[in-house]
């Protein structure tokens, strides 16, 4: 395209890739999704940003943003029509200021998550979104899919933890919203709009973050269990027993932890006892801002209570911060292994907690009953009510065999999710995966004010068209 010539001048040539330097930026982390683009850019500013916006319009494509890639549902590939950019925020990566006596810190979109935990980390501060990705995908991917982890629970998800953005909108102008306020009633709340928005209304360029203290003590322990109504009752015996300092509390179903060791013969499981015996496990966490010892007495009478009654039937508390983070280690691995043993029909929901074992019986049986034989790979955050929900092949189903079943698969789990009131998207978005679901599962006045909404702001579908509302 002889008009790429000035999108070079407006970047500098390197930092507009075409042909096979494009390929990285063309196919999502599941490898499910793959598109073509006229270019991908990377553009090292806000203001370079609303240039490539601004040239876009002017050349007739439309933009797909993207951050680490490691999104789930394809929101951040191109499609097959070639007359789109991919533009990367990755050189966008700087922490602008941290500022500790307002417990801030604004960085801009192409920060790598670890990078911000660390920075705020030198700081004597806690920032605390943390999933297994975080040492690849980017805040600004995390505001656009209003990412979640294993910390919700205490800290809400990313949209609890930003305070303020900077967005570039689909005119080109900027909005500069930065501001570092807990209280700010001014009129509409504007960043709510972007959170979660997959980059189909806005380009968010950079943000003002939420940071808290560092906890004193942490306390991690991974329990074994008989059921999963058991794992409901540890966390409301935990929630009784800890309060605000309780961090964490995820499940995993005892093949999702078996996957990893297999995968990775590295890691072990921390129990002397055959883990085949015990159905679930939970890995639960609490954090202290008083003393090791305080943190420690509490974390045992409650655990000492729940074996008493007979809620857990075993478990293992972490000595030291390196037991604590191979006990996560195990967790954060399940995604890695599971992609490991071939692909698979994933599902990300939200279901009441009180309801998740009712759920999970449910949906098991029904999927059983139709598709006999596959395999059920549940683990997620029970304390904030999300599970991954997936179906791997199991010894019936070839790879494609399965993949070719994924919509009857999606309409099984998804109408139980509805008949359960949950949400069939809890922290991985809508991207392309999802987008033609919302019409049978979200409430007609809902989606048609969010087609109201990308109208208004976005009026000749510039930004990320085809990703969360279906094209009109």
């Amino acid at each position: 395209m002889a008009e790429l010539a000035s999108l070079r001048s407006l970047l500098g040539a390197d930092n507009v890739l075409t042909g096979e330097a494009m390929a990285p930026f063309l196919t999502d982390w599941r490898e499910r999704y793959s598109g073509e683009a006229e270019a991908v850019v990377r553009p090292g500013s806000t203001e370079e940003v609303a240039k490539v916006v601004l040239w876009c319009r002017e050349h007739g494509l439309s933009i797909v943003p993207q951050g680490g890639n490691t999104g789930l549902c394809g929101g951040a590939t191109p499609d097959h029509r070639g007359r789109q950019i991919v533009l990367s925020l990755s050189r966008l990566n700087r922490i602008r200021h941290v500022d500790t006596d307002n417990d801030t810190m604004i960085v801009e979109a192409g920060c790598i998550l670890q990078n911000v935990q660390d920075a705020a980390e030198q700081a004597g501060r806690l920032f605390p979104l943390s999933l297994a990705a975080e040492g690849s995908c980017t805040i600004g991917g995390n505001l656009a899919t209003n990412a979640g982890g294993t910390q919700v629970l205490r800290y809400g998800n990313t949209r609890e933890l930003c305070l303020g953005l900077e967005v570039v909108c689909a005119d080109g102008q900027i909005w500069h919203g930065l501001r570092g306020l807990r209280k700010d009633n001014t009129g509409y709340d504007l960043r709510d709009l972007f959170i979660g928005s997959e980059g189909t209304l806005g380009i968010i360029t950079a943000a003002s973050l939420k940071l808290f203290p560092l906890p004193v003590a942490q306390c991690t322990a991974m329990l074994a269990l008989a059921s999963l109504e058991d794992a409901v009752k540890m966390l409301s015996l935990a929630r009784a027993g800890f309060g605000a300092s309780l961090t964490g509390f995820e499940v995993m179903r005892h093949n999702c932890l078996d996957g990893v060791v297999r995968c990775y013969p590295e890691q072990r499981l921390p129990f002397d006892n055959d883990s085949a015996q015990f159905p679930w496990f939970a890995l639960l966490e609490l954090s202290d801002n008083e003393s090791e010892a305080h943190a420690r007495e509490r974390f045992e009478v409650v655990l000492s209570d729940a074996i008493e009654a007979g809620v857990v039937q075993d478990a293992v508390i972490a000595e030291s911060v390196a037991q604590s983070q191979a006990l996560w280690h195990l967790r954060e691995s399940i995604p890695l292994s599971e992609k490991s043993f071939g692909k698979s029909v994933k599902h990300d929901v939200s279901i009441p907690v009180s309801s998740i074992p009712a759920f999970v019986e449910k949906t098991n049986a029904l999927l059983q009953a139709n598709f006999a034989g596959i395999e059920h790979v549940i683990f997620g955050h029970l304390g904030d009510g999300n599970l991954h929900y997936n179906v791997a092949r199991g010894t019936a189903y070839g790879e494609d065999e399965l993949l070719a079943k994924q919509s009857e698969i999606y309409q099984v789990v998804h109408d139980s999710v509805h008949a359960f009131h949950g949400s069939i998207s809890a922290e991985h978005g809508i991207g392309q995966l999802k987008r033609d679901l919302l019409s049978h599962y979200k409430d007609p006045v809902e989606l048609a004010l969010m087609h109201k909404i990308k109208q208004a702001l976005d009026p000749d579908g510039v930004m990320n068209p085809g990703k969360v509302l279906q094209e009109r």
